[in-house]
């Protein structure tokens, strides 16, 4: 497997991709826990169980002293480009997406890692925060029901990728659990609230009205799923999420 510095798709702190031929090669860092590239090979491939047509991982292998997944390369446009240079048809582009998340919430993988044993672990290695609101946040967990819903963990519109015939494909299965689809949709709203506020609440309204869920119901879920994405240790959102974790002293 011949990998070139021309053929990066994506470079990270933990990993770089690669496009190779007929496959994407996701090449992780010395230092990224083997455990964590076996169990991302492992969740893709559960996910493949489901029905969704998405791209198959192919092998796990060692190049040059590093863990890498090879997976299937769907050729095409990443949605979020599609929207970003097309706008006046942003609403068009929010149905087809939103249509693609009931998708894959009508699936279920029961041996998927559970959603809220996740978060919990999450919010308990915190220590942005403090014992008080990690145990408001965990009661409110508690609270929460538990479903098992096949959820992407990060379901935006750069993960998936638009064939020329307009098929769409949801990519990066990393982050994958089964639970409440409403968290999943949490999760979403967030990623485009970081970036623009009315996008964010268009994808709200759409997401409700097909889902038929309450608005109130995935506000509930934002200060939670916002202390989950604080473990990412990711500097320029951390002001944006504590803003939302702040949320639960008024509710």
């Amino acid at each position: 497997m011949k990998l070139e510095e021309k053929n990066i798709i994506v470079k990270r702190p933990y990993k770089t991709v690669y496009k190779c031929d007929d496959s994407i090669v996701k090449v992780f860092a010395e230092t990224h826990p083997k455990s964590d590239v076996f169990n991302e090979a492992l969740i893709t491939a559960r996910i493949e169980e489901t029905g969704l047509d998405i791209p198959k991982v192919k092998e796990v292998v060692q190049i040059e002293g590093k863990w890498a997944i090879s997976i299937e390369y769907k050729d095409g446009k990443t949605l979020e480009e599609m929207m970003n240079s097309d706008k006046k048809n942003i609403e068009k582009y929010m149905e087809d997406f939103v249509d693609l998340q009931l998708e894959v919430h009508s699936k279920t993988s029961p041996l998927l890692k559970g959603m809220k044993d996740k978060m919990s672990r999450q919010i308990n290695t915190l220590k942005e925060l403090d014992a008080t609101m990690r145990y408001e946040l965990l009661t409110r967990l508690e609270s929460m029901p538990k479903h098992n819903k096949v959820c992407h963990g990060d379901f935006n519109p750069s993960n998936v990728i638009v064939g020329k015939n307009g098929k769409m494909t949801v990519v990066d299965w990393a982050h994958a659990t089964q639970g409440n689809a409403s968290a999943d949709a949490a999760m979403t709203y967030l990623l485009f609230a970081l970036r623009d506020q009315g996008t964010a609440d268009l994808y709200l309204d759409l997401f409700c009205k097909k889902s038929d869920t309450a608005k109130q119901y995935v506000q509930q879920w934002l200060p939670i799923v916002a202390a989950t994405q604080l473990t990412k240790n990711n500097d320029l959102h951390k002001d944006f999420l504590m803003k939302w974790i702040d949320v639960i002293d008024y509710q």
